[in-house]
Order: C-alpha cells, then structure tokens, then sequence
C-alpha cells in the first residue's frame, strides 16, 4: 500500500502534463504519481513517464471510466486527485493530505470558488454552471461543499474503497459529492488559487452538453439518495393537479345536483390513485434506502479492516 498517491487522469494533455507530474514530485517526494492516459493520441504517456510517473492505460473513453480503474487499482493510506491541465496548484496539496490523515477526513475538496476562479475562467457560462450546481446540491442534500464540480481533491482509503463510481464522464465530481453527503462522511473544504489553461492546452469539457449531463445526474441521484423527498414531490404535483380540477366539478353538482363532467372526474381519480402510489413508492424506497445505508456501515467496518492488515 503507498502511503500517498496522486492519481491525474489525462487525454490529450501533452502541453502541461511533464509539469504537472514535476511539481507534485516537488511538494510531494514520497508519493507515488499515477497518470493513467486516456486513449490520448499525443506524447502524454512519454512525457509523464520521463517526468516519473507510474503510466498506466484506460482503453474506455471518459473520466468516470478512468477514475473507476484507479480506484480499483491503486491502494493507498491518502489520495490525491488533480487534473492533467495544470490549472490546479500542487502547493496546495500537502494541507489536502493533512486533512486526511490528522482530520479524519474522507475527502477533502480543493475550492477554488472561493479564490480565483471566476477571475481565471474565461467562459461564462461555466462560472454560472459551477454557482448553480453548488446552490442546487447543497440545497436538495444539506450540505455546505464549497465547490461542487473542483477536480483537486483528497480521499481516504476507505472512500476511495466503499465508493462505486457509476457515471462515465465529467459528472463524476458531483456524483463524489453526493455519495460523501449521503454516507454521512467528513467532508473539508481547502481553499486554492486557481489558473486557467495554458496556451496551447484545450479543455475536453463542453459547457452545454457536460452542464446538462451534470444537472440530469444532479436530478437522478437526488431520486436515488432521497426517494421520499422525490417520490412524495411528484405526488404533491398530482395531488393538486387532481384537486384543481376536481373543484369545479364538485361545484358545479352542489348547484344542479347532477354530475356533467364524468371524463374530468374519472381522470382526476386516476390521478389522485397515481399520487396516492408514487408516495407509496417514496415511502418504501425509503425504507430500503435505510437498510442500505446500515449495511453501508458494516462495509465500511470491513474496508478499515483490511486497511489496517494491509499496512
């Protein structure tokens, strides 16, 4: 087991990639540097294995897929996970692992929020994603995680062990998030200087497409992770809907005695029946969203263990 490993998923980062790998070495001399190259189709793979990286290959295309092999892969007491652009500094990363190792805690997300980051980010559009998405999750799951969407975090083993990694692409940040809420795990926030790309360097992100990516995974893990609160929204929706309607109908026989709306009546019963089952269904799921979150602990007993055997 590494006492530390610095795990840089890359594709196509040949311009930044023999610093990157050179200032974590720096600030960092007895870890362990993974760089795990994504199908790139320039000299990635060269560059950091003569910067003194560990190369290894991810055949299927995406961030998720990559970090998803890492995690399978690599054991190790703290990680550390940094992009391959060079826009997150490596100064920044003994603090993270301190956090880790003499806080307890199970991840440690790098913010850059609340530093430069909306100074350095030349694209609108993606400032104004990274505020909504941090509103939106810190709202639904009760949380204060300063950067929702920050690729510069810290884990602990047993995070990095108990976490089952289900999106494939950039959405990956918010499905960590949400999964360390949820379980009820320390979650730090370290503030850090943020710097946007370098010439020459691309970003593999599309703010359209990846932000409705981020917000479609946003609503499926709130279903997920809060069935109830899910499940019983909708039921309210179709509760009303059914009431509004139901109201004249209702009126107009108190009137004239005599029912004339029988369609508007009859599917505002099947809509009422329908709200009546989806809070049934939010009820149940959520039943068996406490037995899993039970069962998640015993695992997490077990992950420990093998931590400390492994040492």
């Amino acid at each position: 087991m590494d006492k530390i490993a610095v795990l840089i998923p890359c594709y196509n980062e040949e311009k930044t990639i023999y610093k990157v790998v050179t200032d974590f070495k720096a600030v960092l001399p007895d870890s362990t540097i993974y760089v795990y190259d994504n199908n790139s189709s320039d000299k990635t793979s060269e560059l950091a294995e003569k910067a003194g990286a560990v190369v290894r290959k991810e055949y299927k295309q995406g961030k998720g897929n990559v970090i998803r092999r890492m995690f399978r892969e690599i054991d190790a007491e703290v990680y550390i996970m940094v992009d391959g652009d060079d826009t997150y500094p490596a100064e920044c990363a003994p603090e993270m692992v301190d956090a880790v190792i003499n806080k307890n805690a199970d991840m440690v997300v790098g913010d850059r929020l609340s530093s430069t980051y909306f100074q350095e980010n030349k694209r609108p559009f993606h400032n104004f994603g990274n505020s909504i998405v941090r509103w939106s999750i810190n709202n639904l799951f009760k949380t204060s995680i300063k950067d929702i969407m920050t690729g510069y975090r810290a884990f602990s083993y047993e995070f990095v062990k108990t976490y089952p990694v289900m999106s494939k692409g950039f959405e990956i940040e918010t499905e960590m998030s949400i999964h360390a809420v949820d379980r009820n795990m320390q979650v730090e926030n370290v503030i850090i200087e943020y710097r946007d790309r370098p010439d020459g360097s691309e970003s593999k992100l599309n703010t359209y497409s990846d932000g409705i990516k981020v917000l479609l995974t946003i609503v499926k893990l709130y279903k997920n992770y809060k069935p109830f609160g899910f499940f019983t929204a909708i039921s309210l929706v179709l509760a009303l809907c059914s009431i509004l309607f139901f109201i004249p109908v209702l009126s107009a026989y108190f009137k004239t005695g005599v029912v004339d709306r029988f369609p508007t009546l009859i599917v505002c019963g099947f809509v009422m029946v329908m709200a009546i089952l989806f809070f049934a269904v939010g009820v149940l799921l959520s039943t068996l969203r406490s037995q899993d979150k039970r069962d998640f602990e015993y695992k997490l007993i077990q992950v420990d263990h093998m931590k400390k055997t492994s040492k």
